[in-house]
Order: structure tokens, then C-alpha cells, then sequence
């Protein structure tokens, strides 16, 4: 082990921080770590808007689900795919790529480059003493995200990011077995030992819970997933999507 992997393995959430701003150096790291992660093709396809101003902090928490957290924190990142500066490329050039930004393929891109960097974000901030929360909340409500931040066609928010000075301790919630999520050299088919790993993971999930609640919570993690995806939500993103020119073709 090494003090990198400490940092990744000792990963938490955390929902509550101090009262204290990062500062300018610990931003400009930040991004910096954040731009320094892969991208496809050189194409740097996503964009970071860092949220300051105290209303837009306010307004965004009550958008992303009347998340305190979302408005107090140390400092906020919104990270968006973003394929606006490609089609500005292309103008500068005088060429039409419409057809081909236009398509899943791109659009994957953008996702996965803007996750890739908002992770390496995370390490970074983890890594000064900072506490890190992902708000996938932010896509409750992204035409009203999309206006607050002055956001263009070709780009979405993705997800926030909330930095901060911990203002509380939290325990490592238990991730699934490795066996269970590493397959070697195809993906194993026994549906018996499929389950067996899940069943025992829901054992290790619900004494998390029952030791972190005092015993008022007991739930299973395939209860809890069954549960959250039985319900359908954000239904009208497929056509926002092609709204902001992004379509999935």
C-alpha cells in the first residue's frame, strides 16, 4: 500500500463541513489534479463552473433536493459534459461537425471525461484533508440549473461536487466482495454463486446499518437497489438531452 491508494480506499462521504472557504491554491489544485485525468482523444470534452455566490449555492440545494450541503460547504463544483467548445472549434476552422457531435458516441465521451476528471478531483481533495460528496441530485431540475448557471447548447451538468473542512466523522460504508465484482477473463455465469455473493453482501450491508443506526435500520443493499429503480425518475432527460444538440443518434 501506498499513501495514494490509502486515500482512495479510505473514501467517505461526507455530508456536513465547517463554516471555512477553500482557497484560491486549493481550487486551482483541484482543477488542475481534475484536468490532468485521461481524456478521449485529446478531446477534453467537459467543463468545471465553480459556485461561489451564496444565492446560486442556495438556489442549486433547494434544485438538487433541499440539500443543506449543497449550499454550505467550502467550495461547490458543478461538472458538465460539454461538446460547446468542439462546435466553436470547428466554426473557427470553418467546418460543419454537427452530425457527428450529435451522437451517443460523443455524448458517452463527454460523460466519461468529465468523470474521469471529477474523480481525480476527488483523490485531490481528499488527499489535502478535504471531505468530498457527489450530487446527482443536480439532474432533478437541469433547465433550471441550466439558466442559474448561464449554460449553453452542446453542455449538461452532470453532477455537483461539495468540497469542504469535515464537520463530521463518518464510518466506510462496505463495498461488494471483490470476487463478486472482478471477473477473470469473461464474465462468470453461475447464477448460484451470483447470488450466494449477493446474499452475503446483503448480510454485511444490513449489520452496517443495524450498527450505525442503534438497530432502526436493517435493509438489504438488493432490497434497497430493487426498491430505488422500482420507481422511475428524470424521465424527461432523453429530451432535454436533444434539446441542449446532444442528441443519441
Amino acid at each position: 500500500m501506498n499513501s495514494v491508494i490509502d486515500t482512495i480506499t479510505g473514501h467517505r462521504s461526507v455530508r456536513k463541513f465547517k463554516d471555512m472557504d477553500l482557497s484560491n491554491e486549493q481550487v486551482e489544485k483541484i482543477v488542475q489534479a481534475a484536468q490532468s485525468a485521461s481524456t478521449s482523444s485529446f478531446m477534453q470534452a467537459y467543463s468545471i463552473i465553480g459556485v461561489t455566490d451564496k444565492e446560486k449555492k442556495k438556489k442549486l440545494s433547494l434544485l438538487a433536493g433541499n440539500q443543506s450541503y449543497v449550499e454550505n460547504n467550502g467550495h461547490l463544483f458543478i461538472f458538465c459534459a460539454d461538446l460547446h467548445r468542439h462546435f466553436t472549434a470547428a466554426e473557427m476552422e470553418g467546418k460543419d461537425i454537427s452530425a457527428s457531435l450529435e451522437t451517443t458516441e460523443k455524448f458517452m465521451v463527454s460523460v466519461i471525461d468529465a468523470s474521469l476528471a471529477a474523480q481525480n478531483a476527488s483523490i485531490a481533495a481528499e488527499s489535502m484533508g478535504l471531505g468530498i460528496c457527489y450530487i446527482g441530485g443536480l439532474r432533478n431540475n437541469l433547465p433550471e440549473v441550466c439558466a442559474l448557471l448561464n449554460i449553453p447548447e452542446r453542455v449538461i451538468p452532470l453532477f455537483a461536487l461539495v468540497v469542504g473542512y469535515p464537520d463530521q466523522h463518518t464510518e466506510k460504508k462496505p463495498r461488494i466482495a471483490f470476487n463478486h465484482i472482478y471477473h477473470k477473463n469473461e464474465y462468470k455465469q453461475d447464477m448460484d454463486i451470483y447470488k450466494k455473493e449477493l446474499e452475503e453482501y446483503n448480510q454485511v450491508i444490513s449489520a452496517y446499518y443495524q450498527e450505525r443506526t442503534g438497530n432502526q435500520r436493517s435493509d438489504t443493499w438488493t432490497a434497497q437497489m430493487v426498491g430505488m429503480l422500482e420507481g422511475k425518475s428524470r424521465l424527461y432527460m432523453n429530451e432535454f438531452i436533444k434539446k441542449k444538440k446532444m442528441d443519441l443518434r
